[in-house]
């Protein structure tokens, strides 16, 4: 599978400039509502250490590329637009923004700590971002209950027959979402509640919903522009709130990201992304050197601008995916020893990986070998971060 992380938020609040920060694509940026109209695709990466020094090898990756011993793995990005209050009721974007973030796996929610835009995105003074969390979250919770009903309706009505199962209906109905029939009941029973719709009332189906949504729609806020000091005071109010134990927070500046990259590919400065600090290799007017210098503190206090960081506690933390190497245990000196580097659930197996390869090589999966340990693991073994796999087929 290849993985899709979903960035969401309100306009205004410097999600387009996130994503192109991330991959450096041209979306329109704009502080005013709807700049995003479509959902914009695009390729960012995620950082791991690569494996090819421990083989004595240089890698020329396939795809993505590596610097220093960091692999840089794509991912895919995908800026979702429309969100505003009332949009699982169809306001805004509506339903085509609910149905392109459902095609996301993970999502990050980018949010102006400062608190100077509102609701709607519109410019305004001592907004609280709380609102801005709880709404996102009220919206898909909304969303999702309304699944829910439409499931528990199924249930009631016998439509599949007098004793199948409130789970078996429920996980149809809500199949969308990416959860079973086990995974529907083990919420259920987590939450105390019946295997019975009957014996819930309104608070239980909100409860339910919300549940199932956190599992099946894992969600990290990305507190944009945080280079700022209103930002600040919000994080340290907001973060040591025990209402969002839930959520987990990254300092982001978009902003400076962009920068740092725009001035890699003209040459005035180093930088590589997600680092903490950079040099600077020009002649530069003492304003953007200022301005850099700007950055630099930042950077230097809060370990990197954010986007970085963002990115990859989606998918590694969130999402808890691993990355896993194709390998061979006599590597030839022709450049091709781990060109690949990909990124699977965990839990993968030996097998899986066989599949995620190619059907194929699956079909005729033999056996795997742990290429460090040189060790033969068969199609059960599950597979660890950074792990460097061969694999034996018939095919």
């Amino acid at each position: 599978m290849t993985y899709k992380i979903g960035l969401v938020g309100k306009p205004s609040v410097g999600k387009s400039t996130f994503f192109n920060a991330a991959t450096m694509n041209d979306v329109p940026e704009g502080a005013y509502p709807f700049t995003t109209i479509d959902p914009s695709m695009g390729e960012a990466y995620v950082r791991v250490d690569c494996a090819a020094p421990e083989f004595d090898h240089t890698c020329t990756p396939n795809h993505g590329y590596c610097a220093d011993g960091t692999r840089f793995v794509p991912t895919k990005l995908v800026d979702v637009a429309g969100l505003v209050p009332g949009a699982h009721e169809g306001k805004g974007l509506g339903n085509q923004f609910l149905t392109d973030l459902n095609e996301a796996d993970v999502l990050i929610h980018v949010v102006d700590f400062t608190g100077e835009t509102d609701l709607e995105g519109e410019p305004t003074d001592d907004h609280d971002p709380r609102e801005d969390i709880d709404f996102l979250e009220e919206e898909l919770d909304m969303w999702y209950l309304d699944i829910l009903e439409k499931g528990i309706e199924r249930y009631r009505s016998g439509y599949q027959g007098e004793d199948r199962d409130v789970e078996a209906d429920l996980a149809e109905q809500m199949s969308a979402f990416g959860i079973s029939e086990e995974g529907i009941k083990r919420v259920i029973l987590a939450l105390d509640l019946e295997l019975d719709p009957d014996t819930w009332d309104d608070a239980d189906r909100e409860r339910l919903a919300r549940e199932i949504r956190i599992r099946t729609k894992p969600m990290l806020v990305a507190a944009n522009k945080m280079d700022t000091e209103a930002a600040q005071d919000n994080w340290n109010e907001i973060t040591t709130d025990p209402d969002y134990d839930h959520l987990t927070f990254v300092p982001v500046s978009a902003h400076a990201e962009k920068a740092l990259k725009n001035g890699d590919e003209q040459g005035v400065l180093e930088y590589r992304p997600g680092d903490e600090d950079f040099e600077v290799t020009a002649d530069l007017p003492d304003e953007k050197r200022a301005g850099l210098e700007q950055i630099r503190d930042f950077v230097g206090a809060y370990g990197g601008t954010g986007v970085q960081q963002a990115l990859e506690t989606a998918l590694f933390e969130e999402l808890d995916a691993i990355a896993v190497f194709p390998g061979a245990r006599k590597p030839q000196d022709d450049g091709t020893f781990l060109q690949d580097c990909f990124v699977l659930p965990n839990g993968s197996t030996a097998e899986d990986f066989a599949y995620f390869l190619h059907s194929d090589i699956g079909d005729g999966f033999l056996h795997a070998h742990d290429v460090r340990t040189e060790r033969q693991v068969g199609a059960d073994t599950e597979l660890d971060h950074r792990d460097v796999v061969e694999i034996t087929t018939t095919n």
